[in-house]
């Protein structure tokens, strides 16, 4: 009866919580990297080369950064509705506004100022399914809600390059339409979250009474568990060696990530293709990465692991981009980057179920949201190193090169500092006061 209960219980919150979640984190990236497609024809209207792109382009996660953490404790504080709410208006506005940069400085500025309205979503929704989802269900559940990633860069790739094509529309050139249609509907969902988004199971008036006891109970108890063995305070989050190596190895994996992301367009059109095509084959990559995320995720779930499947998507990520680098300029090097996406897309489930093993409350809020706003600094450096290669060397494989070892780095990291028990114990969970 327990079983079952819990089954009817877990579908339920599967089905409310998790596809809505994934539809405003698809919007948060397509609205973050659509400026790699822009940057096709934008670059040239207003005066920007690699260099400048890529460092103003990645200034998006400087102001990311500075407000991450009070974001996300502002979150815990008024409730995930309210403010995610708001995270998605702004920003999506601020996206838009992208189409009337006039150059470098202008662009900068407005990445900088779409970082800060950004910040808070994604550690926000970490820390949110820690009030739905029992711990054995973690690596699923942030899987399937990051799966947006790789998805908002496959279907988000024709989609962008194909209102490139408006050029003239409305008086606009291709790429500021492409900036203000893809803004629309953040801002749409921003204030549909508003009446979908429950904060907490006490709340959920879609769950039966029993099951809305149970969820309760659960999660109750589980956090009970966690703090009778890693209690620890807003501050102490901050210096907590696990919580310090977690923000190097995502620093690691993301500047790799986003360094390859950022220009992954640029890099496909040296082949010889139409900007149309460049949207095609971009597509290659994350599909595969969206495969990889989402069998990760269920196998750290299925195992109970989450180290050891880090370190090996970890090192599946630098072999990718070595045989990038290897074979630039040719149409190996996309298979290249897709065994980097799949390295990439499969550390999400794994990683994002560590922190949460021994942070709870306050602590799970800034601990999240600090690992993920350290970790975005790598969304600066990355296309700025790739940008900076390209520009010392006429080819991309340098930088290429420079993001194998980051993300080479973050394997190492995985395999020798990453060694966190699990404090949650099926069948012993404390009751629920």
């Amino acid at each position: 009866m327990v079983r079952s209960l819990e089954q009817m219980t877990m579908r339920k919150v599967y089905l409310r919580i998790l596809p809505f979640a994934a539809l405003t984190y698809f919007m948060c990236y397509l609205d973050r990297i659509n400026v790699g497609f822009a940057a096709l024809t934008m670059n040239k209207d207003i005066g920007l080369d690699a260099a400048t792109y890529g460092m103003a382009a990645g200034c998006f996660f400087w102001g990311y950064v500075l407000v991450e953490v009070p974001s996300n404790i502002i979150l815990e504080k008024v409730g995930a509705r309210l403010w995610i709410a708001r995270i998605m208006i702004t920003w999506g506005i601020i996206s838009g506004c992208t189409a009337f940069a006039t150059g470098a400085y202008s662009f900068l500025a407005i990445r900088f100022m779409l970082g800060l309205a950004e910040a808070g979503l994604f550690p926000g929704f970490v820390l949110y399914f820690t009030y739905w989802f029992p711990d054995k269900h973690r690596a699923r559940v942030n899987s399937g809600f990051t799966l947006a990633l790789p998805i908002a860069v496959a279907l988000g790739a024709p989609i962008s390059t194909s209102l490139l094509s408006l050029d003239g529309f409305l008086g606009l050139k291709g790429w500021q339409c492409m900036y203000v249609f893809e803004a629309i509907p953040t801002v749409l969902i921003g204030l549909a979250v508003l009446f979908i988004m429950t904060d907490s199971p006490e709340k959920a008036t879609w769950l039966q009474s029993e099951e809305r006891n149970w969820l309760t109970t659960r999660m109750r108890g589980e956090r009970r568990q966690i703090e009778s063995q890693h209690r620890m305070s807003l501050l102490s989050s901050f210096l907590d060696p696990k919580v310090i190596w977690l923000c190097i190895n995502y620093a690691g994996i993301v500047t790799a990530s986003l360094g390859m992301l950022l220009f992954l367009p640029t890099i496909i059109k040296q082949l010889g293709v139409s900007n149309m095509e460049v949207g095609w084959v971009t597509m290659i990559p994350y599909t595969i990465g969206a495969i990889s995320m989402v069998l990760c995720g269920w196998l750290s779930d299925r195992l109970g692991d989450r180290r050891w499947l880090l370190f090996a998507t970890c090192v599946l990520s630098t072999i990718g981009l070595i045989i990038a680098g290897l074979t630039i300029g040719t149409w190996w090097s996309v298979v290249g980057m897709s065994i980097a996406a799949a390295g990439f897309y499969g550390t999400k489930g794994p990683f994002w179920s560590m922190p949460t093993m021994f942070l709870t409350g306050a602590a799970a809020a800034s601990g999240i949201a600090w690992i993920n706003s350290f970790g975005n600094l790598g969304g600066f450096f990355g296309p700025t190193i790739v940008g900076w290669a390209k520009d010392m060397t006429g080819s991309f494989a340098g930088g290429l090169y420079a993001l194998a070892a980051c993300a080479l780095i973050s394997a190492l990291v995985s395999l020798f500092t990453l060694r966190i028990p699990s404090s949650v114990r099926s069948g012993e969970l404390a009751p629920a006061e």
